[in-house]
């Protein structure tokens, strides 16, 4: 499914709610254990991860990889702005941005910039390198405005159901 569709609301009730939690927190948790937490036998657990999963609540199962022991210790904020704004130039934008490994978010927002982007490298230099050889290389690239992390205090994925 594409992120842009127009998606109808699914309504999910309070145990839809908990069982989305326990497997936001580890999805490697086996139906059985999510059932215990639940109160409920596996069959309705497994019915409702399905059900999930087919209605696009649950897009996709992943493991989170740390950072700084596979050697991508820089965190950089990158902020862009393009030159033009027409439908062409920001499609083409943001498929080649889409395209950069380097580059884990990207966000087009209101404001002074039109774009900020999540970059993580393994350091300055090869920071620099995807500046200058990759995103100067993206068709429209105006100004571009860079901040580093010093030190990451909240890091989630877990989204809050209210």
């Amino acid at each position: 499914m594409n992120k842009t569709e127009n998606f109808s609301r699914i309504n999910l009730d309070e145990t839809d709610k908990k069982l989305l939690s326990l497997l936001q927190q580890n999805a490697k948790m086996t139906t059985k254990q999510l059932a215990h937490h639940l109160n409920l036998s596996t069959t309705p657990v497994f019915e409702r991860i399905k059900r999930l999963e087919r209605t696009g609540v649950i897009e996709k199962y992943v493991a989170i990889v740390n950072k700084e022991k596979v050697g991508k210790e820089l965190v950089a904020i990158c902020n862009v702005s393009l030159k033009q704004h027409s439908h062409d130039v920001i499609r083409e934008f943001e498929q080649e941005i889409a395209k950069l490994p380097e580059v884990i978010e990207c966000l087009h927002i209101a404001g002074m910039f039109d774009y900020i982007l999540k970059i993580i490298t393994k350091n300055m230099d090869t920071y620099h390198n995807f500046i200058y050889n990759k995103l100067a290389s993206v068709n429209n690239v105006g100004n571009v405005q860079s901040s580093f992390v010093m030190r990451e205090i909240k890091s989630g994925t877990e989204l809050y159901l209210d």
